[in-house]
């Protein structure tokens, strides 16, 4: 049995796909039928009885690919209990070369598969909400994993290829989703046609994909995935792109080979930003303008006024926001939402200024040290800094003297951070009670912590680096736990009809607040009155004046939390409604791991507690050689 005829309906979408320019697809109207069907078992698994019983000779479950001539771009076959006799097909030889061979003179009943596939959801609304906070988290982290296209290797010399290995970016949107199989986000159950695209590939279907064009040739893994390891121009930078008719999604790499990656994380040297104003860091630029030819081939092949969300953790989210600005510069039509995870600083403020329409959600997890990174004051110059370190056995005075000439910024403006800060806080309550919140503080206190308000570090006692972790920079121990405690918060929220943060939790940030506001107030009267123990480096009577008033900031907008009660667009954006986000979240729910009790994810009870008391690190306990007299407490030790 075989299917020749062509779709030829009035579907404007399915005639789309059969004439677009690059890599039209051969759909047939039993595609079209397939996808309009649903599957009888909710895991999208195949029966194992057979229904046809006594009232026919034959029952042979099949699907769409072995019915017609070309297969390239549907599923691979899935596991079934009564597959067609191969046997049949190799009696019959070149009579049969696609198709399911038949019985002559034999009632046959066939079960074809429904073509349907599992697709993200994600709200098109460039407004933060907590559904795309957690679906991005779990795109990034995608991006620390190769391909998987089998056969590896280009040009692909087979006849077709495959994506076997799990967990892999061509494994679970070339495979997986596209037989709708679950993972981790919450999915919607669409037709096969609307997933997020893995194109096809076919040599003697498609000219591009003809093995003779040697490097030139196209397959799956070179038009989705970036690797330019091995490359003569390499930046070792990884991403990857899909698309359906709505959205497409990039998400980039982090830091993952130790040495390359963190070549380019240290080249701080501020280079200009050539296709916009400012400057920015060249190890990032150089990785961004790689990023983008690759996303501009893309684009000039598939866009079609798509929704662009981009993401990326860590190097990968500098090189984002880069690569997002390049974008928004280079052609405003393109609607851009951009999630990044432990970003550094990538550029200066005169950068920051000229992006300020990016609209970019930045997240921070706990003490995470990566966005402290390059300091402000960093302007990397390696041709000057290699001969002080030669210098320096020899001269170390002068070497180093060298050395930090080529180290520090001397002329130019600051790195600073772009975006909208949302940063997760776990707070330690009574006993041992404990939960978090995500925010937006306004101070540098909290948002920088130790790294550049050295008179919190230096002068009141906070020993260097004391809240720093690199475990907080994860994302699968770190950002991905986060996100889902705040998905589930937020979640919870909404079912209750309750701002996002609890009257307890307020009360414990308020005190730490105050500390701090009190060590700064103590800090402005030393040097108001000559405090001989000043450093160079350390914070001058206008810059505490200006962190006063971003704290006195961060407070009203702490405050502003208790009477915020959460709305269903905070946690789903343009999801809300819809009904395919009620089918959305019966799938997620229904696996136990979503719906455990965990802590970071649950609101404290509301009861009368005294507010925990905040640790005193005294003077004699830190630095002796400072001002005895000063006994400012610790509020970092909650944050």
């Amino acid at each position: 049995m075989r299917f020749k005829t062509h779709y030829a309906g009035s579907n404007d979408y399915y005639s789309w796909l059969q004439q677009r320019d690059y890599y039209p697809l051969m759909i047939t109207d039993i595609q079209v039928r397939a996808e309009q069907t649903r599957y009888v078992n909710h895991d999208s698994t195949r029966t194992t009885s057979n229904p046809a019983g006594e009232h026919a000779d034959y029952f042979l479950q099949v699907e769409v690919r072995e019915l017609v001539r070309h297969g390239c771009h549907l599923p691979p076959l899935s596991a079934r209990s009564f597959p067609p006799a191969k046997g049949l097909r190799r009696i019959m030889g070149k009579h049969c070369e696609w198709g399911v061979a038949l019985m002559p003179g034999k009632h046959t009943v066939l079960e074809v598969r429904p073509l349907r596939a599992f697709r993200p959801v994600l709200s098109m609304d460039p407004q933060f909400c907590a559904l795309n906070l957690y679906q991005l988290a779990l795109m990034a982290t995608l991006s620390y994993n190769p391909f998987g296209q089998e056969p590896p290797g280009h040009p692909v010399l087979a006849a077709s290829v495959s994506f076997p290995h799990v967990p892999t970016v061509g494994n679970w949107f070339g495979e997986a989703l596209a037989c709708a199989q679950e993972y981790f986000p919450l999915y919607e159950d669409v037709p096969y046609s609307q997933r997020w695209e893995i194109v096809p590939f076919d040599p003697d279907l498609y000219e591009p994909n003809n093995p003779d064009l040697g490097d030139d040739q196209e397959n799956p893994a070179s038009i989705h995935f970036l690797d330019d390891r091995g490359e003569p121009d390499t930046t070792d930078t990884q991403a990857f792109i899909t698309h359906n008719a709505d959205v497409m999604v990039i998400a980039i790499r982090g830091t993952s080979e130790m040495i390359p990656d963190l070549l380019r994380d240290f080249d701080a040297l501020q280079v200009p930003f050539e296709e916009g104003s400012g400057m920015v860091h060249r190890g990032f630029y150089l990785a961004a303008k790689r990023a983008r030819r690759f996303v501009t081939s893309y684009l000039r092949k598939f866009y079609q006024s798509q929704q662009l969300i981009i993401c990326g953790h860590s190097l990968g989210g500098a090189i984002a926001l880069l690569l997002a600005q390049m974008l928004r510069v280079s052609d405003s039509r393109y609607p851009l939402q951009l999630y990044t995870y432990g970003a550094p600083r990538a550029g200066d403020a005169t950068f920051t200024r000229s992006a300020a329409d990016l609209l970019h959600h930045r997240i921070v997890s706990n003490n995470d040290l990566i966005p402290n990174l390059p300091l402000p004051w960093m302007n990397t110059r390696y041709e000057v800094i290699a001969p002080g370190a030669i210098l320096a056995p020899i001269s170390f005075p002068l070497g180093m003297k060298i050395m930090h000439s080529g180290l520090v910024n001397q002329d130019g403006e600051p790195y600073e951070h772009h975006g909208d800060l949302r940063h997760f806080m776990p707070i330690q309550l009574s006993g041992q009670e404990e939960s978090a919140i995500l925010w937006s503080p306004g101070c540098t206190t909290i948002t920088a912590q130790a790294a550049c308000n050295q008179y919190l570090r230096q002068v009141d006692k906070l020993p260097e680096h004391r809240s720093f972790s690199l475990n907080d920079h994860y994302m699968v121990t770190s950002y991905v736990p986060a996100c889902w405690a705040m998905l589930r918060r937020y979640q919870q929220a909404l079912a209750n009809r309750t701002p996002a943060v609890t009257v307890r939790e307020l009360e414990v940030v308020e005190a730490a607040l105050k500390a701090i506001d009190k060590q700064l107030r103590e800090r402005r009267t030393r040097l108001a009155l000559g405090d001989h123990y000043r450093r160079p480096h350390e914070a001058s009577l206008p810059q505490i004046e200006r962190e006063l008033e971003r704290l006195e900031a961060t407070r009203a907008r702490l405050g502003s939390l208790r009477h915020a009660p959460i709305s269903e667009a905070d946690v789903y954006g343009t999801l809300a409604g819809q009904p395919q986000l009620a089918e959305a979240l019966e799938r997620w729910q229904a696996r136990v791991a979503n719906t455990r009790v965990e802590p970071l994810a649950m609101a404290p009870t509301e009861r009368a507690s005294r507010v925990p008391e905040i640790k005193v690190v005294t003077s004699d306990e830190i630095f002796a050689m400072l001002d005895a007299e000063s006994d400012p407490s610790d509020p970092l030790n909650l944050i």
